[in-house]
């Protein structure tokens, strides 16, 4: 009888200590898997923000560009000083700057504190800053 209950003692450890080992293997694996998830979502999180910045992104055409250009030179505006606006991306122009049509272009033009702005007329934020 000792001789059997020192062998099943035995498969108790053994059994024991491959539960262990599988139970660490699983937090090891829950912890890799929380890692990669969490960086995933990062990613996910990340390339949505960057298609709603690009959906709001306006691309001025170098020919448009251009086309501003060249209108300038020829009708030349007058520069309309405001102090305190930064002529960015979205900014918006205030209703006392008179937009010019360019023909052929899309948006308007407004010369602010010496430098060219291409504005667009519906919400009269700027879209382009020439230099």
């Amino acid at each position: 009888m000792p001789h059997l209950f020192h062998k099943s003692r035995w498969n108790l450890i053994v059994a024991a200590e491959f539960f262990y080992r599988a139970e660490a293997r699983i937090v090891e694996m829950e912890v890799v898997m929380e890692h990669y998830l969490s960086s995933a979502a990062a990613a996910i999180v990340l390339m949505g923000g960057m298609g709603m910045a690009m959906a709001d992104t306006i691309v001025v055409q170098p020919e448009q560009e251009t086309v501003v250009r060249e209108y300038i030179k020829k009708e030349p505006l007058a520069s309309v000083n405001l102090l305190g606006l930064e002529l960015k991306l979205g900014s918006p122009v205030p209703d006392k700057v008179e937009l010019r049509e360019v023909p052929n272009v899309k948006y308007r033009v407004a010369v602010i504190n010496d430098q060219t702005v291409l504005v667009d007329p519906d919400t009269r934020q700027i879209v382009e800053v020439l230099h």
